[in-house]
């Protein structure tokens, strides 16, 4: 236990001191985790054995999940939104649907043996982009500052509004045997949203309040005011799991509502959600890599990383070169958005997530999330400062 527990502190440690160095280079955090769990876990060294169960790897992963989609959430800038709202609004009800389209259509072509249900799994588990591996995008001023706020947006949001297409998938998946499997599948989503928006929506009002409150008659300390964010994304989530609902859609819908109305009071505390948030994502970088990776036997298929290559590029630049057209963006902006959409830990927890379903091409799936995901690490990293250098050149012309 105390050899696991040196090891993962190790790494912290390491990358709090490196972050800065880090987040702009492809060799950036998440893949340095994912390969740190590659070479230290069983499969490798052997330093780091965890003695973790599918059901402790799903929990690490929801939790993870819960307050990532909070935190990006509640920091969506609405305001911004609503400015600049065609953009990323044409990017999440055109781009993203037509997203999951082309993905479902690309393993229809690479994977032809695969069922049509696992190949639209395999495109949701790819279609959310990582806000985090695009901080070296969204927050260079050389970006135009609608293109930023687009994919910043944009990479807040879209893996929340996956989260039910996920849910239904899985719940086809499961009641694939039955007569009625669409109507199954139909009433445990309502009733998965339901309850997660409701429960979310609630929990928001009652701690946004009481935190107003607390504010108001300074009955507040600092240092244990800090963990109110990280505490309601845990509590939506767990309150609506409990009641038999999706706590993702709870923590995504209590970020929403607690960004938009009590954002003066929960701005300087989101913070401390943001850092629990990224803490918990490495860690579910390191114990993918330790774990899971190592059992994606379809890794080294040409099919695999072609795939890979196809979701990253054409997948999504053409959706949303389509999503785009007409706006005020000039062509080589709404390439750079196309290609900006980097992979990362939402496609990492989808395809834990989806571990214990009854999947055929279960192996495939999870080496083609792998494989996206590296490249998008790789080829984002490198191509992140040059590409806002020379849209910065263009935007001033």
């Amino acid at each position: 236990m105390y050899q696991n527990l040196a090891v993962l502190a190790a790494l912290l440690v390491l990358y709090a001191n490196l972050a800065g160095a880090l987040e702009s280079k492809p060799i950036n955090g998440p893949l340095l985790f994912l390969l740190a769990g590659l070479v230290a876990g069983p499969a490798g060294l052997g330093v780091l054995n965890l003695s973790l169960d599918r059901h402790d790897l799903r929990l690490l992963a929801e939790l993870t999940l819960a307050i990532v989609l909070f935190s990006d959430a509640a920091q969506a800038d609405l305001a911004q939104l609503r400015l600049h709202r065609s953009l990323p609004l044409r990017l999440l009800t055109i781009g993203l649907p037509l997203t999951l389209v082309a993905g479902w259509l690309a393993a229809w072509l690479m994977f032809p043996r695969m069922p049509w249900l696992e190949m639209a799994l395999l495109s949701t588990i790819l279609a959310p982009t990582d806000a985090a591996l695009g901080k070296a995008v969204v927050s260079n001023p050389l970006v135009p500052a609608n293109v930023r706020e687009s994919l910043n947006v944009e990479s807040g949001l879209n893996d929340g509004i996956c989260v039910p297409v996920l849910l239904l998938l899985l719940a086809l998946l499961m009641e694939s045997r039955s007569t009625m499997p669409f109507a199954l599948a139909g009433y445990f989503l309502l009733e998965e949203l339901g309850i997660g928006v409701l429960t979310g929506a609630v929990l928001a009002l009652v701690v946004g309040g009481l935190l107003r409150l607390s504010q108001r008659r300074c009955l507040q300390m600092d240092s244990w005011q800090q963990l109110v964010m990280p505490a309601l994304a845990l509590l939506s989530f767990a309150s609506a799991q409990a009641m038999g609902g999706s706590g993702f859609i709870a923590a995504f819908c209590a970020g929403v509502l607690t960004g938009y109305l009590f954002n003066r009071e929960t701005q300087p505390l989101l913070k401390t959600g943001e850092s629990c948030g990224e803490a918990l994502s490495l860690l579910t970088w390191v114990v993918f890599g330790a774990y899971v990776a190592p059992k994606a036997s379809q890794i080294l298929s040409p099919s695999v990383w072609f795939y890979a290559l196809l979701s990253l590029s054409l997948v999504r630049m053409v959706p949303v070169w389509v999503s785009l057209a007409g706006s005020e963006l000039a062509a080589e902006s709404r390439l750079f958005i196309g290609w900006f959409g980097p992979r990362g830990l939402a496609s990492i927890v989808f395809a834990v997530l989806v571990l214990d379903a009854p999947l055929q091409e279960g192996s495939t799936i999870i080496a083609t999330t792998i494989a996206c995901v590296v490249l998008s690490v790789i080829l984002h990293g490198i191509s992140a400062a040059p590409g806002a250098r020379r849209l910065g050149r263009r935007a001033r012309k």
